[in-house]
């Protein structure tokens, strides 16, 4: 389990009085996430673990210092659009403070998170990184700066999208821009799909794509465009005489800056005034006869696109998890720091069940976001079955993690008290940082719906879930017989109530409750499996606690008239709020305790 961390006297002195709880400041994040490293075994050759370990022992600590004074710098100072330059010509552009700059020569350059999949050779490793090798950095790095997210993540997008379905002469001229590490050659990507009339909804967007030789010229707006000033843009338009719908919108890769050097004939209205990621700069756009390049079949566009969103829904996933950790990080520091009535918080036994209530959703995103990157590294590779596992493993993530994001974070920054909703803390950030995950990529209606009407319905992808979990049951021998016969038996009620919703329309009102006893169930098991790996490694089974946690607080239903702490109860919470491993028969006897 993650490591508490306790101040050192030193630290308790210099704060006023002596009686404020110290923060994460000076944290080596990696180093404090045990969990993360034994996630990272499981699903890593060995080589390859080994190979980043030292880069995330880097990240680590850089993420709790000083990446992290940046990210309350740029935070504060936020973007600025310059209409005209100082000769009074009509060039746009966007003023970033230091800070922010700090940041990107860190994620773009020293660690190269956008490039991780795609180009060979960042930080040593001859070949591209596994999915689930990419996502540690993304769960480090975000974990001090969430902003920042984004710009990775569709820069990332974009060039997996150009290398796909680009045309050669695309992929020669803006491919290596797209994948640089070095930040004098690195050309960052954006991708602007929201519109007015057509959010969720995208089959219904009015930019149009008119042909003029070799290009297209792009008309109308974009509402929501994050990485305001990106060098490269992928954008849906529907084409000249194109049909209605989805099937009537094709792929574009629009640039910045046209081949003569001036800027292209779209303008930044105006930046938008968010409640979180602040420092990075989302604006409204203009196309006024954009010169933009097809990608692909232009019938295809909106399916090509999908393909990205799906990915960007993993990261998403991953990084709302990032937030989580970071607010349990605060709140276990708060907690094994503070006194009241002469005890730690984490001595007190509502304390020590509020951080059980913040430690499990984190775990569990934890778990299910390296799962999910697990099935799409497989996927990649030619599995069909991990596809279809993907298919409906990456919708159910992205609804559950990030709706508990926001209660996380929220949480945590309850366990400070009053001084946790000050801006000098990064509580405040984390919450307000949290609730962009649930509309990002789709709200929850959209995503829950996704997971069953489609995911379900159409592609009956949970005939893929069912068996790998069940898979995962039979490859945990040491899990009592007992527990792992309850999990089959909650694996096959949580698909066939899905079936069930998915079967009729009438019955869409429960999508979200099924998706949320799908992903419950999907992590139960995932506990269960990953303590009898990590058992094996170093006999540590504690995990199989989060498995029954999950179980008792998130699927079965509770008596709200029943008291529940007990002597079991409290061994589970000594256990996994400590440092002590245990082995799988104590383990095991809790988790069949009553």
């Amino acid at each position: 389990m993650p490591r508490p961390v306790k101040a050192q006297p030193e630290d308790i002195a210099a704060a006023p009085s002596g009686l404020l709880a110290p923060d994460t400041s000076g944290m080596n994040f990696y180093r404090a996430d045990p969990a993360l490293t034994d996630l990272l075994r499981i699903h890593l050759p060995e080589n390859l673990f080994r190979h980043i370990e030292p880069h995330l022992d880097r990240l680590g600590e850089l993420a709790g210092g000083h990446l992290d004074e940046c990210a309350r710098l740029a935070d504060r100072h936020t973007p600025i659009l310059h209409q005209r330059d100082k000769f009074g010509r009509d060039v746009q552009w966007i003023e970033y403070h230091p800070a922010y700059r700090e940041l990107e020569n860190a994620a773009f350059g020293e660690f190269g998170i956008h490039a991780l999949s795609i180009a060979k050779g960042i930080m040593g490793w001859p070949d591209k990184y596994p999915v689930v090798a990419k996502h540690a950095f993304t769960f480090l790095f975000n974990q001090t700066e969430f902003g920042m997210g984004c710009p990775i993540n569709v820069t990332d997008g974009c060039a997996k999208l150009l290398a796909n379905f680009g045309s050669e002469a695309l992929k020669a001229k803006y491919l290596d821009g797209l994948t640089s590490t070095d930040m004098s050659k690195l050309t960052q990507g954006g991708q602007f799909m929201t519109e007015k009339e057509g959010g969720s909804d995208v089959g219904t967007l009015t930019t149009r794509a008119v042909q003029e030789g070799d290009h297209w010229r792009l008309y109308g707006e974009k509402w929501f465009c994050s990485n305001a000033d990106a060098k490269v843009v992928m954008l849906l338009a529907r084409p000249e005489g194109a049909g209605p719908g989805t099937r009537g919108v094709g792929l574009f890769l629009m640039p910045r800056f046209l081949d003569d050097g001036t800027q292209n004939h779209y303008r930044i209205v105006r930046l938008k005034d968010k409640l979180g990621t602040r420092s990075m700069a989302s604006g409204e756009i203009k196309l006024e006869g954009a010169i933009a390049y097809a990608v692909g079949k232009l019938d295809r566009g909106f399916v090509q696109m999908a393909e990205m969103v799906n990915s960007s829904r993993l990261s998403n996933g991953v990084k709302s998890t990032a937030l989580m950790r970071r607010a349990y990080h605060d709140a276990m520091t708060v907690a094994t720091n503070r006194v009241v009535f002469g005890q730690r918080t984490i001595d007190l036994p509502l304390g020590r069940r509020q951080m059980l209530k913040i430690m499990l959703p984190v775990e569990q995103g934890l778990s299910m976001s390296f799962l999910t990157a697990d099935a799409l590294d497989r996927a990649e590779a030619g599995s069909q079955d991990a596809a279809a596992l993907l298919r409906i493993l990456t919708p159910t993530l992205k609804f559950r993690a990030t709706r508990d994001a926001r209660k996380v974070c929220g949480d945590a920054l309850e366990m400070r008290g009053g001084i946790g909703y000050i801006e000098e803390f990064a509580t405040a950030r984390l919450l307000r940082d949290a609730h962009l995950g649930s509309v990002w990529e789709g709200t929850g209606n959209i995503v829950a719906i996704d997971a069953l009407r489609r995911a379900v319905g159409r592609h009956g992808a949970e005939s893929a879930l069912a068996a790998d979990l069940h898979a995962r049951l039979d490859d945990s021998a040491s899990v009592p017989q007992a527990w792992r016969d309850n999990l089959r038996g909650l694996t096959d009620r949580a698909v066939g109530f899905a079936r069930e919703v998915a079967a009729k329309s009438e019955n869409e009102a429960d999508a979200r409750r099924a998706t949320s006893a799908l992903y419950h169930v999907a992590s139960a098991v995932a506990f269960a499996w990953e303590a009898h790996r990590i058992h094996e490694m170093r006999g540590d089974a504690r995990r199989l606690l989060l498995s029954r946690l999950v179980i008792d607080h998130r699927v079965t239903p509770s008596d709200p008239f029943r008291l529940t702490e007990n002597a079991a109860q409290a061994k589970m919470a000594e256990l996994l709020l400590g440092d002590r491993a245990a082995g799988m028969s104590e383990v095991g006897e809790l988790v069949l305790a009553a």
